[in-house]
Protein backbone atom coordinates (compact mmCIF):
# COMPACT_ATOMS: atom_id res chain seq x y z
CA UNK A 1 0.00 0.00 0.00
CA UNK A 2 3.02 2.70 0.21
CA UNK A 3 3.89 2.72 -3.25
CA UNK A 4 0.50 3.57 -4.44
CA UNK A 5 -0.10 5.95 -1.59
CA UNK A 6 2.98 7.38 -2.70
CA UNK A 7 2.01 7.09 -5.96
CA UNK A 8 -1.13 9.05 -5.65
CA UNK A 9 -0.17 11.98 -3.58
CA UNK A 10 3.05 12.73 -5.89
CA UNK A 11 0.54 12.60 -8.93
CA UNK A 12 -1.66 14.78 -7.01
CA UNK A 13 1.07 17.16 -5.88
CA UNK A 14 2.81 16.86 -9.28
CA UNK A 15 -1.14 17.74 -11.18
CA UNK A 16 -1.66 20.79 -8.62
CA UNK A 17 1.98 22.22 -9.46
CA UNK A 18 0.99 21.67 -13.58
CA UNK A 19 -2.57 23.85 -13.05
CA UNK A 20 -0.84 26.50 -11.37
CA UNK A 21 2.34 26.80 -13.41
CA UNK A 22 -0.45 26.94 -16.70
CA UNK A 23 -2.72 29.55 -15.37
CA UNK A 24 0.37 31.48 -14.97
CA UNK A 25 1.71 31.19 -18.08
CA UNK A 26 -1.58 31.84 -19.64
CA UNK A 27 -1.90 35.18 -17.36
CA UNK A 28 1.17 36.27 -19.44
CA UNK A 29 0.21 35.63 -22.83
CA UNK A 30 -0.12 39.12 -24.27
CA UNK A 31 -0.68 37.80 -28.00
CA UNK A 32 -1.61 34.54 -30.29
CA UNK A 33 1.74 34.30 -31.68
CA UNK A 34 3.68 34.71 -28.81
CA UNK A 35 6.09 32.20 -26.93
CA UNK A 36 4.57 31.91 -23.98
CA UNK A 37 1.52 30.68 -25.88
CA UNK A 38 3.34 28.57 -28.27
CA UNK A 39 4.79 27.27 -25.14
CA UNK A 40 1.81 26.47 -23.17
CA UNK A 41 0.20 24.90 -26.25
CA UNK A 42 3.06 22.63 -26.40
CA UNK A 43 3.35 21.47 -23.05
CA UNK A 44 -0.16 21.29 -22.19
CA UNK A 45 -0.98 17.91 -22.96
CA UNK A 46 2.96 16.27 -22.62
CA UNK A 47 3.09 18.14 -19.13
CA UNK A 48 0.27 15.24 -17.76
CA UNK A 49 2.79 12.45 -18.55
CA UNK A 50 5.54 14.27 -16.97
CA UNK A 51 3.51 14.33 -13.96
CA UNK A 52 2.70 10.28 -14.54
CA UNK A 53 6.40 9.31 -14.97
CA UNK A 54 7.19 11.63 -11.56
CA UNK A 55 4.82 10.02 -9.64
CA UNK A 56 5.71 6.57 -10.97
CA UNK A 57 9.13 7.21 -10.07
CA UNK A 58 8.46 8.39 -6.29
CA UNK A 59 6.41 5.53 -6.44
CA UNK A 60 9.24 3.25 -7.53
CA UNK A 61 11.58 4.39 -5.21
CA UNK A 62 9.08 3.82 -2.05
CA UNK A 63 8.54 -0.22 -3.13
CA UNK A 64 11.99 -1.32 -2.17
CA UNK A 65 12.62 -2.85 -5.52
CA UNK A 66 15.55 -4.48 -6.45
CA UNK A 67 18.59 -2.41 -7.81
CA UNK A 68 18.22 -4.26 -11.74
CA UNK A 69 14.28 -3.07 -11.30
CA UNK A 70 15.18 0.75 -10.10
CA UNK A 71 18.17 0.66 -13.02
CA UNK A 72 15.79 -0.20 -15.56
CA UNK A 73 13.15 1.79 -14.46
CA UNK A 74 14.82 5.26 -13.68
CA UNK A 75 16.51 4.13 -17.48
CA UNK A 76 12.77 3.70 -18.82
CA UNK A 77 11.52 6.97 -17.07
CA UNK A 78 14.76 8.79 -18.41
CA UNK A 79 14.09 7.88 -22.45
CA UNK A 80 10.69 8.90 -21.96
CA UNK A 81 11.15 12.09 -20.56
CA UNK A 82 14.40 12.82 -23.45
CA UNK A 83 11.62 11.52 -26.05
CA UNK A 84 8.82 13.94 -24.89
CA UNK A 85 10.75 16.83 -24.33
CA UNK A 86 12.19 16.14 -27.84
CA UNK A 87 8.98 16.57 -29.10
CA UNK A 88 7.97 19.55 -27.18
CA UNK A 89 11.14 21.33 -28.56
CA UNK A 90 10.53 20.27 -32.07
CA UNK A 91 7.27 21.69 -32.00
CA UNK A 92 8.41 25.22 -30.18
CA UNK A 93 10.76 25.44 -32.82
CA UNK A 94 8.98 24.80 -35.63
CA UNK A 95 6.15 27.02 -34.56
CA UNK A 96 8.42 29.92 -33.73
CA UNK A 97 10.38 29.68 -36.28
CA UNK A 98 6.84 30.10 -38.89
CA UNK A 99 5.58 33.03 -36.75
CA UNK A 100 8.81 35.29 -36.81
CA UNK A 101 9.25 34.31 -40.72
CA UNK A 102 5.48 35.59 -41.02
CA UNK A 103 6.05 38.61 -38.84
CA UNK A 104 9.15 39.56 -40.39
CA UNK A 105 8.84 38.66 -43.92
CA UNK A 106 11.55 35.67 -43.98
CA UNK A 107 9.83 33.57 -46.80
CA UNK A 108 12.20 30.93 -46.21
CA UNK A 109 11.62 30.68 -42.66
CA UNK A 110 7.81 29.39 -43.42
CA UNK A 111 8.77 27.13 -45.93
CA UNK A 112 8.50 23.04 -45.50
CA UNK A 113 11.74 22.47 -45.72
CA UNK A 114 13.06 24.51 -42.96
CA UNK A 115 10.53 22.82 -40.65
CA UNK A 116 12.07 19.59 -41.82
CA UNK A 117 15.52 20.36 -41.20
CA UNK A 118 14.25 22.04 -37.86
CA UNK A 119 12.69 18.61 -36.95
CA UNK A 120 15.45 16.65 -37.99
CA UNK A 121 18.18 18.79 -35.70
CA UNK A 122 16.30 18.77 -32.69
CA UNK A 123 15.59 14.97 -33.09
CA UNK A 124 19.00 13.74 -33.69
CA UNK A 125 20.03 16.08 -30.74
CA UNK A 126 17.30 13.95 -28.85
CA UNK A 127 18.58 10.76 -30.59
CA UNK A 128 22.15 11.38 -29.23
CA UNK A 129 20.73 11.71 -25.57
CA UNK A 130 18.95 8.39 -25.93
CA UNK A 131 22.38 7.20 -26.81
CA UNK A 132 24.16 8.80 -23.71
CA UNK A 133 21.47 7.76 -21.62
CA UNK A 134 21.90 3.93 -22.37
CA UNK A 135 25.88 3.64 -22.46
CA UNK A 136 26.00 2.95 -26.20
CA UNK A 137 29.17 3.95 -27.98
CA UNK A 138 28.24 6.35 -31.05
CA UNK A 139 31.61 5.44 -33.21
CA UNK A 140 30.30 2.24 -34.57
CA UNK A 141 26.92 3.69 -35.15
CA UNK A 142 28.44 6.49 -37.31
CA UNK A 143 30.53 3.85 -39.27
CA UNK A 144 27.43 1.68 -39.68
CA UNK A 145 25.75 5.28 -40.79
CA UNK A 146 28.82 5.94 -43.39
CA UNK A 147 28.70 2.78 -45.33
CA UNK A 148 24.96 2.75 -45.51
CA UNK A 149 24.79 6.60 -46.68
CA UNK A 150 27.02 5.75 -49.83
CA UNK A 151 24.64 2.88 -50.41
CA UNK A 152 21.73 4.64 -49.79
CA UNK A 153 23.05 8.11 -51.71
CA UNK A 154 23.62 6.10 -54.82
CA UNK A 155 20.20 4.35 -54.85
CA UNK A 156 18.40 7.66 -53.38
CA UNK A 157 20.13 10.22 -56.07
CA UNK A 158 17.40 12.07 -57.60
CA UNK A 159 15.48 12.81 -53.90
CA UNK A 160 18.93 13.45 -52.57
CA UNK A 161 19.24 16.54 -55.46
CA UNK A 162 15.70 17.37 -54.81
CA UNK A 163 16.71 17.96 -51.15
CA UNK A 164 20.00 19.94 -51.73
CA UNK A 165 18.41 22.16 -54.43
CA UNK A 166 15.36 22.88 -51.52
CA UNK A 167 18.34 23.90 -49.12
CA UNK A 168 19.81 26.44 -52.35
CA UNK A 169 16.65 27.78 -52.84
CA UNK A 170 16.25 28.98 -49.19
CA UNK A 171 19.78 30.22 -48.85
CA UNK A 172 19.80 31.78 -52.23
CA UNK A 173 16.50 32.85 -52.13
CA UNK A 174 15.58 32.95 -55.89
CA UNK A 175 11.70 32.81 -54.99
CA UNK A 176 10.06 32.94 -52.26
CA UNK A 177 6.71 31.58 -50.48
CA UNK A 178 3.92 34.42 -51.82
CA UNK A 179 5.89 34.92 -54.78
CA UNK A 180 4.59 35.06 -58.55
CA UNK A 181 6.82 33.06 -60.39
CA UNK A 182 6.60 31.80 -64.04
CA UNK A 183 8.75 28.78 -65.38
CA UNK A 184 10.69 29.25 -68.91
CA UNK A 185 8.38 25.72 -69.48
CA UNK A 186 4.99 27.57 -68.88
CA UNK A 187 4.40 26.44 -65.56
CA UNK A 188 3.22 30.09 -63.28
CA UNK A 189 1.45 30.68 -60.81
CA UNK A 190 2.19 31.78 -56.49
CA UNK A 191 4.73 29.36 -54.57
CA UNK A 192 2.26 28.47 -51.46
CA UNK A 193 5.47 25.76 -49.93
CA UNK A 194 8.98 24.79 -50.76
CA UNK A 195 9.18 21.38 -49.47
CA UNK A 196 12.58 18.94 -49.01
CA UNK A 197 11.64 17.69 -52.24
CA UNK A 198 9.12 19.56 -54.36
CA UNK A 199 7.72 23.04 -54.16
CA UNK A 200 4.23 23.63 -55.14
CA UNK A 201 2.67 26.22 -57.15
CA UNK A 202 -0.65 27.27 -57.03
CA UNK A 203 -2.07 28.25 -60.32
CA UNK A 204 -4.70 31.54 -61.40
CA UNK A 205 -6.71 28.66 -61.55
CA UNK A 206 -6.60 27.47 -57.86
CA UNK A 207 -4.94 24.50 -59.24
CA UNK A 208 -1.88 23.56 -57.08
CA UNK A 209 1.42 22.49 -59.46
CA UNK A 210 4.05 20.28 -57.99
CA UNK A 211 7.36 20.99 -59.55
CA UNK A 212 10.92 18.93 -58.14
CA UNK A 213 13.33 21.35 -56.71
CA UNK A 214 15.62 20.38 -58.97
CA UNK A 215 13.74 21.90 -62.12
CA UNK A 216 13.31 25.36 -60.34
CA UNK A 217 17.18 25.72 -59.87
CA UNK A 218 18.44 24.72 -63.04
CA UNK A 219 15.33 26.08 -65.19
CA UNK A 220 15.42 29.75 -66.69
CA UNK A 221 12.14 31.29 -64.26
CA UNK A 222 10.47 35.05 -63.97
CA UNK A 223 10.32 36.36 -60.28
CA UNK A 224 7.54 39.21 -61.03
CA UNK A 225 7.89 39.68 -56.51
CA UNK A 226 11.64 40.51 -57.06
CA UNK A 227 12.89 43.01 -56.38
CA UNK A 228 9.60 44.25 -55.25
CA UNK A 229 6.02 43.00 -55.48
CA UNK A 230 4.89 46.10 -57.23
CA UNK A 231 4.87 45.89 -61.07
CA UNK A 232 3.88 47.85 -63.42
CA UNK A 233 1.50 46.94 -66.36
CA UNK A 234 0.64 48.65 -69.76
CA UNK A 235 -2.35 49.05 -71.85
CA UNK A 236 -2.33 50.01 -75.86
CA UNK A 237 -4.74 52.44 -76.49
CA UNK A 238 -5.66 52.77 -80.54
CA UNK A 239 -7.58 55.77 -82.29
CA UNK A 240 -7.90 56.85 -85.37
CA UNK A 241 -5.77 59.86 -87.06
CA UNK A 242 -8.07 62.37 -86.93
CA UNK A 243 -8.43 61.88 -83.00
CA UNK A 244 -7.25 64.56 -80.44
CA UNK A 245 -4.15 62.68 -78.74
CA UNK A 246 -3.70 65.08 -76.43
CA UNK A 247 -7.70 64.21 -75.08
CA UNK A 248 -6.76 60.95 -75.28
CA UNK A 249 -4.16 61.18 -72.95
CA UNK A 250 -5.90 62.69 -70.71
CA UNK A 251 -9.01 60.36 -70.54
CA UNK A 252 -6.18 58.16 -70.18
CA UNK A 253 -4.59 59.27 -66.95
CA UNK A 254 -8.74 60.31 -65.34
CA UNK A 255 -9.58 56.44 -66.09
CA UNK A 256 -6.00 55.50 -64.43
CA UNK A 257 -6.74 57.55 -61.28
CA UNK A 258 -10.36 56.20 -60.93
CA UNK A 259 -9.23 52.27 -61.49
CA UNK A 260 -9.25 50.18 -57.96
CA UNK A 261 -5.58 48.85 -57.13
CA UNK A 262 -3.87 51.54 -58.90
CA UNK A 263 -1.27 53.13 -57.31
CA UNK A 264 -0.88 56.72 -56.83
CA UNK A 265 3.29 56.32 -57.01
CA UNK A 266 4.65 55.77 -59.72
CA UNK A 267 1.74 57.67 -61.37
CA UNK A 268 0.13 56.68 -64.40
CA UNK A 269 1.82 58.10 -67.48
CA UNK A 270 0.87 58.09 -71.39
CA UNK A 271 3.23 57.89 -74.19
CA UNK A 272 2.99 58.28 -77.76
CA UNK A 273 4.21 55.28 -78.44
CA UNK A 274 4.55 53.93 -81.20
CA UNK A 275 2.57 56.94 -82.35
CA UNK A 276 1.18 57.10 -85.73
CA UNK A 277 0.86 54.31 -87.79
CA UNK A 278 -0.38 53.58 -91.29
CA UNK A 279 -3.83 52.80 -89.94
CA UNK A 280 -4.09 54.35 -87.23
CA UNK A 281 -2.89 56.54 -83.58
CA UNK A 282 -1.17 53.88 -80.70
CA UNK A 283 -0.19 54.85 -77.31
CA UNK A 284 0.55 53.48 -74.11
CA UNK A 285 -0.41 53.93 -70.68
CA UNK A 286 1.32 52.81 -68.26
CA UNK A 287 0.51 52.02 -64.61
CA UNK A 288 1.29 50.29 -61.61
CA UNK A 289 -0.41 47.68 -59.11
CA UNK A 290 0.60 46.19 -55.90
CA UNK A 291 1.44 42.33 -56.89
CA UNK A 292 1.33 40.96 -60.39
CA UNK A 293 -2.29 39.22 -59.10
CA UNK A 294 -3.90 42.87 -59.39
CA UNK A 295 -2.71 43.67 -63.17
CA UNK A 296 -5.28 41.63 -65.35
CA UNK A 297 -8.30 43.18 -63.02
CA UNK A 298 -6.86 46.82 -63.86
CA UNK A 299 -6.49 46.06 -67.20
CA UNK A 300 -9.76 44.80 -67.64
CA UNK A 301 -11.20 47.86 -66.02
CA UNK A 302 -9.14 50.11 -67.92
CA UNK A 303 -10.13 48.90 -71.33
CA UNK A 304 -13.74 48.82 -70.51
CA UNK A 305 -13.72 52.53 -68.99
CA UNK A 306 -11.51 53.75 -71.96
CA UNK A 307 -14.09 52.23 -74.55
CA UNK A 308 -17.65 54.11 -72.72
CA UNK A 309 -15.06 57.50 -71.98
CA UNK A 310 -14.14 57.53 -76.10
CA UNK A 311 -17.98 56.94 -77.05
CA UNK A 312 -18.53 59.38 -74.56
CA UNK A 313 -16.34 62.15 -76.15
CA UNK A 314 -16.63 60.88 -79.31
CA UNK A 315 -13.16 59.92 -79.74
CA UNK A 316 -13.26 58.59 -83.36
CA UNK A 317 -12.09 54.72 -83.45
CA UNK A 318 -9.49 53.31 -86.31
CA UNK A 319 -11.09 51.18 -88.82
CA UNK A 320 -10.82 47.91 -89.79
CA UNK A 321 -8.49 47.18 -92.69
CA UNK A 322 -10.44 45.77 -95.84
CA UNK A 323 -10.38 42.65 -96.73
CA UNK A 324 -7.45 42.19 -99.44
CA UNK A 325 -9.29 39.58 -101.06
CA UNK A 326 -12.66 42.24 -101.07
CA UNK A 327 -10.44 44.88 -102.87
CA UNK A 328 -9.19 43.11 -105.67
CA UNK A 329 -12.84 41.83 -106.40
CA UNK A 330 -13.64 45.48 -106.51
CA UNK A 331 -10.88 46.38 -108.63
CA UNK A 332 -11.60 43.46 -111.44
CA UNK A 333 -15.24 44.81 -111.99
Amino acid sequence: MVPLAAFGIALALCLLARSIVLKLLNRKISEHHSFTHVFLHAIRFPSILWCLAAALSIAIQNANPSPALVYWANKGIGAFLIISATLVLGSIFVRMTMIYGERYNMPFAVAGLSRTLTYVFVFSIGFLMLLRLFDVTITPILTALGVGGLAVALALQDTLANLFAGVHILIEQPVGVGDFIKLSSGEEGTVRDIGWRTTRIQSAGNNMTVIPNTKITTSTLTNYSLPERRVSVDIGILAAHSADHNLIAEIALDVAAETPGVLDEPAPAVSFDPGVLPTHLQMKLVVHVPTHADGGPAQSHIRRRLLDRFRDADVPLPFPLPDRRALTDANRD
